[in-house]
Formats: C-alpha cells, structure tokens, sequence
C-alpha cells in the first residue's frame, strides 16, 4: 500500500520549520508532494514558479517528496492525485482553530482523505514566513531559519 499525503502552503518562502514537518512526514508517508498555493489574502514576495524551485532545491536530499503548485481547491488537487491525507504543521495552540475550520471543512467535501497534524519542532514554534521577510529585509542574519537557497533568494530581493 503506497500512502500519499499532500503537504499545502504558500511557502512564501520555506522555512526550517516547513523543512521539519515535511521530512518528519516523508519517514511516516510513502510519498509526499508538497504543494504551494497562492493565499489570495497574502501578497507574495516571492512568485508560484521562484517558491517551487526553492522548495525543489530545499527538499533534492528526501528521494519521497515532490513539489507541484495548484490554483484549484486541496481537497479537489488531494482527490485527482489519490492523496490519502492531507499533511499540516501546528505551531501553536493560536494555530489550531484556523486548522480546525478547514479541517471541518475538507471532511465535508471529500471525508475519505484525513487530515494529520504534527507539531512543529519547539526551536520553530516562533517560525513563520512572515517573520523571515520581516528580518530579513532589514538585513538581519537568518542562516539559522531557512536553506541557503532561501537565504540567497531572500538577499537579492531586498537589495
């Protein structure tokens, strides 16, 4: 039995936190596709095409996990690709009722694909996307948040 879970975001960009949840997910599911989304309520820094390559490039070591981007609905992506479960980080308990609501809700459209949860390592518990542009763009060092690539990315955009 091949067990697929499908591990969504918008991955603007990827962290050290999003890295830990994926590879700890890769040793449990047979395979994953990280899948990157545009969160219509977010301005990107970084593009679909930019945010998958990072991703690529992020995750080259773990032979079982794929990058792919979608503008259609994760239930609908997770139902045509045969995902068994739908992979999702929680940070904190803040984290939790937002996660809930669509959990709730993709159970309603599709009840056959599960939703798992797990909990971020504690050194990325204060980690998000929004944080890294937030110090990086004022220069700070963020070697110890994000793969180099990131890091890269994230200097060119801000000089």
């Amino acid at each position: 039995m091949n067990r697929l879970a499908i591990c969504p975001g918008s991955f603007d960009p990827v962290t050290y936190g999003h890295l830990d949840i994926i590879e700890r997910g890769a040793k449990i599911f047979d395979q994953v596709i990280i899948v990157v989304f545009n969160n219509q309520s977010k301005d990107p820094l970084f593009s679909v095409d930019e945010r998958v390559s990072l991703l690529t490039e992020s995750t080259s070591y773990l032979p079982n996990v794929s990058v792919d981007w979608s503008d259609e609905l994760l239930i609908d992506y997770a139902r045509e690709h045969k995902a068994d479960a739908i992979l999702r980080g929680l940070r904190a308990v803040s984290d939790f009722e937002y996660e809930m609501q669509i959990t709730a809700m993709n159970r309603k459209l599709d009840e056959n694909i599960e939703t798992f949860f797990m909990m971020t390592n504690n050194q990325y518990s204060f980690l998000s996307s929004s944080i890294v542009k937030e110090v990086a763009k004022y220069k700070a060092d963020v070697t110890d948040l994000v793969p180099e690539a990131v890091h890269e990315a994230l200097q060119k955009k801000y000089r």
